[in-house]
């Protein structure tokens, strides 16, 4: 479980980056003093926190996997409707404004 910090900084401090590093995991903190950046995926990770990992335990870090999986998968993008995209969920949104392009041909 992610843990909220003290305070802001400890996110951008050499030893926080080093930490990251050595545990094998790439951080999505850009630099400080950008403080949109990140905004968008601590929405994701606030509403999944609420939606699907504060509702149970799962007994292997596969059967998490997975779970997250089909909650990005199955709920998130499918049926969970943003705010943001007009009350629209995500797969709606993207067929609604994506554009089919027809092959080109010769007369």
């Amino acid at each position: 479980m992610l843990r909220q910090p003290l305070e802001p900084k400890q996110f951008t401090s050499w030893a926080f980056t080093e930490n990251v590093r050595s545990l094998g995991l790439l951080s999505s903190m850009g630099t400080v003093g950008d403080c949109y950046d990140n905004a968008p995926m601590e929405s994701f990770w606030g509403s999944m926190q609420i939606e699907l990992l504060d509702r149970q335990r799962w007994r292997t870090r596969l059967e998490l996997a997975t779970a997250m999986a089909e909650y990005v998968e199955h709920f998130y993008n499918a049926e969970r409707r943003h705010s943001s995209l007009d009350y629209l969920t995500p797969n709606e949104f993207e067929a609604l404004h994506s554009t089919t392009t027809q092959p080109a041909t010769l007369s």
